[in-house]
């Protein structure tokens, strides 16, 4: 087996080993608001759970070269946003709005999403997700030593949005929701085959 030292290779090797081996990755579509009330949004992989008691979740974000993104920097002024479920009806307009956009351009006007009013925080979130998730930051660490690389934010979820066909008996139906996650490049990934294997006790 081939063994590589990440302190020997460059920042973008170690990048594209780590996205060519962690996958798939979720997508999570966050939106925030600006000082200025723009609705800025942008679709992220590098996404996950982080507990359950109580609902957290964490969007690591980026910087480009040490200068943080909108949504890093909107969600630290506000302490707060919202995370939707990128899905295969959505995805084209999710992609879209990664382009390059100045800060007091909303990404959700260009691509002609719809902003829907949230229930408990002050950022609207998307209409044509299936699922999206309030959030109220509960953490926002720079990492990446003196001249940080990335935002981990971390977000403690107020309320859920779920399309009502998807959710019965607590579940969310996985083939209703049709979620798509990232691999590589520009590669993603539909939900694929599904199977169960029981936990040992």
């Amino acid at each position: 087996m081939l063994a590589l030292n990440p302190d020997e290779m460059s920042p973008r090797d170690n990048y594209k080993f780590l996205i060519g081996s962690i996958i798939p990755r979720p997508v999570a579509f966050v939106t925030t608001k600006a000082e200025d009330g723009t609705l800025n949004a942008a679709p992220f992989s590098y996404f996950n759970i982080v507990s359950a008691t109580p609902p957290m979740i964490s969007v690591s974000v980026q910087r480009q070269n040490g200068v943080q993104k909108d949504t890093a920097r909107n969600a630290s002024f506000s302490k707060q946003f919202v995370v939707h479920i990128c899905d295969e009806e959505n995805v084209e307009k999710v992609n879209a709005t990664a382009a390059s956009l100045r800060p007091n351009e909303s990404e959700i006007e260009r691509v002609g999403l719809t902003p829907v009013v949230s229930t408990v925080v002050d950022v609207p979130g998307v209409r044509e997700a299936k699922i999206r998730m309030e959030c109220v930051l509960e953490h926002a660490l720079a990492l990446g030593g003196s001249t940080p690389s990335c935002d981990l934010l971390i977000g403690r979820i107020v309320q859920y949005h779920v399309e009502e066909s998807l959710y019965e008996g607590g579940r969310v139906n996985p083939h209703g929701l049709n979620p798509v996650a990232r691999l590589a490049g520009n590669d993603y990934v539909t939900l694929g085959n599904i199977f169960t294997i029981a936990r040992p006790k």
